[in-house]
C-alpha cells in the first residue's frame, strides 16, 4: 500500500498517466472515409480514363464498348490522323504561343498592379480596388461584345494581338498579388530604400522574390485559364491560321474532318489538349499556396 502511495506522490497530479489505447471504433470510420474518398476520386477520374482508352480504340470498338477501359484492338489511327491529316499541329502551336505570352505578361502586369495597390499611396486607390473587386463579380460572357468592339476599334481583329492583349489583365490575379504583398513586412522595403534602391528595384529585387509562392500560383492559374480559353478566341478571330486548340477541338466535336461520331478522333484531340495542364499541375501542385495566409510578418 505504501509503495503505491509513494509512486502516486512521485508522479504528482499533473504527471501523465499510462498511454491510452486508441479506440477501435475509429478504425471502421476511417475505412469508410477512405472508401468514400476513393469512390469520389473514381467518379472524377473515370471519364478521363475512358477518354484515353477510347482514343486508342477503333471506331467500331468505341461504338460497341463505349465505357470499356481496355480496347479490344489497340489502334493509333486517331492520333495519326490528327497530326498527319489535319491542322492539329497548327492549333497546338497557336495555343502554345498565346498561352506562354499571356502567362508571362499576366504574371508581370498583375504583380506590378498588385504591388502598386498594396504599397503606393495615390488618390483614388480605394475606389480603384473596389472597382477591381466589382469586375471579378461580372461574368466573362457579359464582356464579350464590349471586348469585340474594342478589338475592332483598335484594328487588331483577327491577329495574335487580339488573342493575347485582352487576356493580359486579370482582376483575380491582381487581387491575389495585392493581398500577398500586403502580408510582407514593410520594414524589408524600408531597409532597401535606405540602401538607395528605388521603388521599381525594390519591387523587382526584394519584394517579388519573397512573393514567389503567389507568383507560382498565378502562373498555374494563368496558364490553365489561357490554355482552356474559348469564348474570347471565338470573338477575337476568324482566320483558320489563328485557330487554337480549344476552338479546333470544338470544331471537331461539331463534325469537322469526319462523318459520324468519330469518338476516337475527338477524344484523342481532347486527351492531347489535357496533357500540358495536367503535367504542369502535377509538377507544381505542392507549390500552390494558400493566398489567404501570405508571408510571415516580422
Amino acid at each position: 500500500m505504501s509503495a503505491i502511495s509513494t509512486s502516486a506522490q512521485q508522479q504528482g497530479p499533473g504527471a501523465p498517466g499510462p498511454p491510452r489505447k486508441r479506440s477501435s471504433v475509429l478504425r471502421p470510420a476511417r475505412v469508410a472515409l477512405y472508401l468514400t474518398l476513393f469512390v469520389v476520386a473514381l467518379i472524377y477520374v473515370y471519364p478521363f480514363l475512358i477518354a484515353i482508352a477510347t482514343s486508342f480504340k477503333t471506331q467500331q470498338d468505341a461504338a460497341s464498348n463505349a465505357i470499356s477501359l481496355i480496347p479490344q484492338v489497340w489502334s493509333t489511327h486517331a492520333y495519326e490522323r490528327l497530326f498527319a491529316h489535319s491542322d492539329f499541329p497548327l492549333w497546338f502551336k497557336n495555343s502554345v504561343i498565346v498561352t506562354v505570352t499571356v502567362t508571362i505578361g499576366r504574371v508581370f502586369l498583375s504583380s506590378l498592379a498588385g504591388y502598386a495597390l498594396a504599397r503606393v499611396r495615390f488618390p483614388g486607390r480605394k475606389v480603384l480596388f473596389a472597382a477591381l473587386v466589382a469586375v471579378m463579380a461580372v461574368p466573362g460572357v457579359v464582356l464579350l461584345i464590349p471586348r469585340f468592339l474594342v478589338i475592332n476599334q483598335l484594328n487588331i481583329y483577327d491577329t495574335y494581338g487580339a488573342l493575347i492583349i485582352p487576356l493580359l489583365a486579370d482582376a483575380t490575379a491582381i487581387f491575389i498579388m495585392k493581398n500577398f504583398f500586403e502580408s510582407i513586412p514593410v520594414s524589408v522595403e524600408e531597409a532597401a530604400r535606405i540602401d538607395g534602391a528605388g521603388v521599381f528595384r525594390t519591387f523587382l529585387v526584394i519584394v517579388l522574390p519573397m512573393a514567389l509562392p503567389a507568383v507560382i500560383t498565378i502562373t498555374i492559374l494563368s496558364f490553365q485559364a489561357s490554355w482552356n480559353e474559348l469564348s474570347h478566341f471565338i470573338v477575337a478571330s476568324q482566320s483558320p491560321e489563328l485557330v487554337t486548340l480549344t476552338k479546333g477541338v470544338a470544331q471537331l466535336s461539331s463534325g469537322a474532318l469526319s462523318q459520324g461520331t468519330q469518338y476516337p478522333l475527338k477524344l484523342a484531340a481532347a486527351t492531347i489538349m489535357t496533357v500540358p495542364v495536367a503535367v504542369m499541375f502535377f509538377i507544381f501542385q505542392r507549390r500552390i499556396m494558400n493566398v489567404g495566409g501570405g508571408a510571415v510578418k516580422g
